[in-house]
């Protein structure tokens, strides 16, 4: 059980396609304050179906989702935004829009708010983006944009921080100063990552989806042994010692076909 109180709280969450296939079945975790939460599972498992469910963008056959103890949809749709900030893989912005306009829009919720234009320098520094606020969003690079849209859902000031794959287009220094950045944050943190490598500095604890089946919602060093990944992604896990500062490192091995 979680020491602090819970952000999120989800028991028996189930959703069905149309021809009652299962995509999420039965699923029963929660988020702590300040928590940071990492979901994984093969492609077609259900992890960005999970965050749909949470931001209402899809509604669940069965189940209960409590949000700092409310039901979720008790929320109206501007209180829910001022509580959840979502990062999808695939953001398509106005590439008319500066980096300084977009990340503004993160402000939307709150209406006329006074502190607007602190949040929004306070999160582009962050970001790493001061550089850029002036340039049209059609003129970035992938990874540019992708820490824009970070910054975006930073301003929101949100409870949960839910992302899709946070780390796409991004270099390995840029996805870890991107990982680091979002957990140095005291916000709850839901993040669907595929780098399972990045977990173990990122994640408080790692739910593992397969076939929308719930495998274990543990801390990684249980998460990410063996057992539990050989079934889902048919790869071993090993931990070694740095051969430089001796930490330990966790690598990862998929079986050569004989």
């Amino acid at each position: 059980m979680n020491a602090v109180p819970d952000i999120l709280h989800i028991a028996g969450l189930t959703l069905r396609s149309r021809d009652q296939g299962v995509i999420l079945n039965d699923l029963n975790f929660a988020v702590g304050k300040g928590e940071k939460l990492a979901v994984v599972g093969p492609n077609g498992s259900g992890k960005s179906t999970l965050l749909r469910l949470l931001i209402r963008d899809a509604t669940p056959d069965a189940g209960l989702i409590l949000l700092e103890g409310r039901p979720l949809e008790a929320f109206s749709p501007t209180e829910r935004a001022r509580k959840i900030a979502y990062l999808a893989q695939n953001d398509a912005p106005d590439p008319r829009l500066t980096l300084e306009e977009y990340v503004a829009l993160g402000r939307t919720p709150y209406a006329a708010c006074a502190d607007a234009p602190r949040i929004v320098d306070e999160v582009i520094e962050e970001t790493g983006l001061a550089a850029l606020r002036q340039r049209l969003l059609g003129t970035l690079s992938g990874g540019q944009r992708q820490r824009a849209a970070l910054a975006r859902a930073l301003a929101q000031a949100p409870a949960l921080l839910l992302l899709d794959e946070p780390t796409n287009h991004l270099d390995p220094p840029a996805r870890a100063a991107l990982l680091s950045l979002v957990k140095s944050k005291g916000i709850s943190v839901i993040a669907v990552l595929h780098d399972l490598a990045a977990i173990d500095d990122f994640a408080d604890r790692v739910l593992v989806l397969h076939h929308g089946e719930q495998v274990t919602c543990a801390t990684p060093d249980i998460a990410l042994q063996t057992p539990t990944l050989f079934p889902v992604f048919g790869m071993r896990s090993f931990s070694v010692r740095h051969p430089l500062d001796g930490r330990s490192l966790r690598i990862f091995d998929v079986p050569r076909c004989a």
